[in-house]
């Protein structure tokens, strides 16, 4: 039955924009400067029919988000070859994924790599398809890590793995055919939010930086307004409504939202922190601050390559499969990383 829905949206999805748009509502979708993808306003306008996240509780949010992510994901990448594995971490086992391309270059470094779902939802399929691409276009080993989750586990647990996920990389690097003693670290929304907060750590307890840092459309300040809540406060996937109740599980009664582990971007100094690969989605509650941090990030001397992609929406990491432009931007951003490291070797 999988397979038929699949093929069904594949079909629909594969009509002329024009003939989407005007199943989603009519019209152009237009605000803030940026015109949504007509694929994610299908999507858009089908989200409207069913029960919002917020109504669920998580343990059904995290199934129904994964039955409907299935359905949107691309295909594995070809040429590369995967590993299940688990480490001890702070709470127990943190599963992991590793991933090799046919054509790895063994003088880059390994990248750890953590899912996006507010700290709530998703686990290592949910970035299955886009680790794939990573892996084979940056042509290094990709990493993924399976953190714990909230409400069952709040902060800092879920952040706790992630860098424990890292030292592991760091030190075993070379078992995976990647640059040894280094790693770069990444991830998407909330993973992004670990990847950030990561070099921030590594400086303040005196160890060595990563070699890179990729934030793709990161949660940097969960304790600001920036305008793009509010015009994007009803997008989709992430809307205003969905970020609070992610944040109402993932923080416990006593965290602080100013605090830089919580959001990266209240740390004053930024200077000395890994270079920095920042790509946010047009249609996106967190636009503002992705950018905002990629700007502060560079005025402290960080060398910073961003890219706003401007008619995609948040998640877009995740619907390689139904998103052609989704798709595109996927690739292009593990060549900004493949650059990126082409660019440290001088």
């Amino acid at each position: 039955m999988a397979d038929v829905q699949k093929f069904v949206l594949k079909t629909i999805l594969s009509l002329p924009s024009p003939i989407l748009r005007a199943m989603s509502g009519g019209g152009v979708v237009y605000r803030g400067g940026r015109t949504l993808d007509p694929r994610f306003q299908f999507f858009a306008h089908a989200a409207q029919k069913m029960p919002s996240m917020t109504s669920l509780p998580p343990d059904v949010a995290r199934e129904a988000s994964a039955k409907g992510l299935a359905a949107v994901s691309g295909p594995p990448e070809p040429g590369v070859r995967t590993e299940s594995l688990s480490i001890d971490g702070p709470g127990g086992k943190i599963p992991l994924r590793a991933y090799r391309p046919a054509d790895q270059d063994a003088s880059a470094p390994l990248i750890v790599f953590a899912h996006f779902g507010g700290g709530v939802i998703g686990d290592l399929e949910t970035c299955h398809a886009f680790c794939g691409i990573l892996a084979k276009l940056a042509r290094t080993a990709v990493l993924s890590v399976d953190y714990r989750l909230a409400p069952d586990h709040r902060f800092p647990a879920g952040l706790d793995d992630v860098l424990a996920a890292y030292r592991w990389g760091r030190d075993n690097a070379a078992r995976f055919g990647a640059l040894p003693g280094t790693a770069a670290i990444g991830g998407d929304s909330m993973g992004g939010n670990f990847a950030a907060i990561v070099p921030q750590e590594m400086r303040r307890l005196g160890e060595p930086q990563p070699s890179l840092q990729l934030l793709i459309y990161p949660a940097v300040d969960v304790a600001s307004e920036t305008a793009s809540m509010s015009t994007y406060a009803d997008a989709y996937p992430l809307s205003r409504p969905i970020m609070d109740w992610f944040m109402g599980h993932y923080m416990g009664p006593d965290a602080d939202p100013a605090d830089p582990r919580l959001s990266p971007n209240k740390t004053e100094d930024l200077t000395g922190l890994a270079p920095a690969v920042v790509i946010t989605a047009g249609f996106d509650p967190l636009v503002d601050q992705g950018e905002a941090y990629a700007k502060r990030l560079q005025a402290a001397g960080v060398p910073v390559t961003y890219r706003c992609y401007d008619s995609l929406a948040h998640g877009f990491t995740a619907f390689t499969g139904a998103v052609p432009a989704a798709d595109a931007a996927c690739r292009e951003v593990a060549g900004l990383v493949r650059k990126a490291f082409d660019a440290a070797k001088g």
